[in-house]
């Protein structure tokens, strides 16, 4: 959606897969703005806002997240957003279309902020971020978080870390003042993009087990607690092949797959979702930041023994014109050797060697099998000795 407000996709209709036209034609009975306010699990019921009650024999959870918003004044103060769903996306594009938006705060520096602080810069907006955080997209190295920040002040986007907000009032020589732990600051327009939350209440009033991450509890077939009861995407838990525990990972080629495994099921076959090693990624204006399994901390609390390790290497061929810095983070057991998680930012590149080192967390490959994986070599694509190759071989000089 922030590629829809900044413009890249033009038309609403493309981030549209399926209307409910197309789902009647198919036999599929869609209702749109109502909801689903109480369920009796025990005579197979779902009740309505609208007062209806239609009755199942099996039932899918798709509720999804909302976003977490702060407790403070002024949250309802006309150009005061968060982003969750299209209609929001269409709100605020046609806000920053029709009235005076000369500068937006985005509270919130993770894959959100990050995004829309692109997308509105890329609008003419003037765009500061704040995050209570020391840094931006703090999931991710220092070192790495630091190449964000030098990209975003390169394009203009001021950040302000280690900073909270306390109240959004009224402003003089904008529409909106925002009153932080250090200060205020005015704008025509706030994005609060903290993070997000599970829906589970609805889950939680008809008994379903909720899991410690506080999403319902699902097993691998997307099955909650209750007979005939299925969740999926991200109101729902996702088994982590990495940390061998359940975790709560909110994406939505995630949210897809349970779906399918969900309606195979439902649908008389049987078929697993195997899991996931945490792969994500975003872009902020001309850098990639890409990750996927643990960092050193959470490899800590999974009963591992990290050992990382940061190189920095060409994308390219050096022999080709334009280079093109990527850096590369490795971690991996001490113990066995094995491939724990791994992180990339660079202006290109980043994202396709993170999907490569998750095809190997995937398969639990060796840091020394990594060091001589076979790619797909030319000059245009890649030095000879890729920077996976030298971030895993300097990696297992240290194990």
């Amino acid at each position: 959606m922030p590629y829809y407000i900044g413009d890249v996709i033009k038309e609403e209709r493309k981030l549209v897969i399926r209307t409910p036209e197309k789902f009647r034609e198919t036999g599929v009975d869609v209702r749109l703005h109502v909801i689903a306010e109480e369920v009796d699990a025990d005579k197979g019921v779902v009740r309505l806002s609208d007062g209806t009650a239609l009755n199942y024999d099996i039932l899918a959870l798709g509720m999804g997240t909302s976003p977490f918003v702060p407790k403070i004044p002024g949250l309802d103060l006309e150009g005061v957003f968060t982003l969750k769903t299209l209609n929001d996306a269409t709100r605020i594009k046609a806000f920053i279309k029709d009235s005076p938006c000369r500068k937006a705060v985005i509270v919130g520096a993770g894959f959100i902020g990050m995004e829309m602080s692109e997308a509105l810069k890329t609008r003419g907006v003037d765009t500061h971020v704040v995050d209570l955080m020391p840094r931006p997209a703090v999931r991710w190295d220092p070192e790495f978080s630091k190449v964000i920040l030098e990209e975003l002040t390169r394009q203009g986007v001021a950040f302000s870390p280690n900073t909270g907000i306390v109240a959004i009032d009224k402003g003089k020589g904008y529409r909106l003042h925002v009153a932080t732990d250090d200060g205020g600051m005015e704008a025509d327009m706030v994005l609060i993009a903290i993070g997000v939350r599970p829906n589970v209440k609805l889950a939680a009033d008809m008994g379903l087990q909720i899991g410690k991450t506080g999403a319902i509890q699902v097993d691998f077939s997307q099955r909650t607690s209750k007979e005939g009861i299925y969740a999926v995407g991200d109101c729902c838990e996702v088994y982590h092949r990495v940390s061998k525990r359940w975790a709560h990972v909110p994406l939505g080629d995630i949210a897809n797959k349970q779906g399918r495994v969900a309606g195979r099921n439902i649908g008389g076959g049987s078929i697993i979702f195997p899991g996931v090693v945490g792969a994500q990624s975003f872009k902020v204006f001309h850098c990639e930041a890409a990750a996927t399994g643990l960092d050193e901390a959470e490899a800590l609390n999974c009963g591992y023994h990290p050992v990382s390790n940061i190189i920095w290497g060409n994308a390219i061929a050096r022999s080709m014109p334009g280079e093109k810095r990527v850096g590369v983070k490795l971690v991996a057991d001490r113990a066995t050797g094995k491939l724990l998680g791994a992180q990339a930012v660079g202006t290109t590149g980043a994202v396709n060697r993170i999907n490569v080192l998750s095809c190997a967390l995937w398969s639990g490959i060796s840091v020394d099998e990594i060091g001589y994986f076979d790619f797909a070599y030319a000059p245009p694509f890649s030095p000879a000795w890729d920077p996976i190759h030298i971030a895993a071989q300097e990696l297992l000089r240290k194990l």
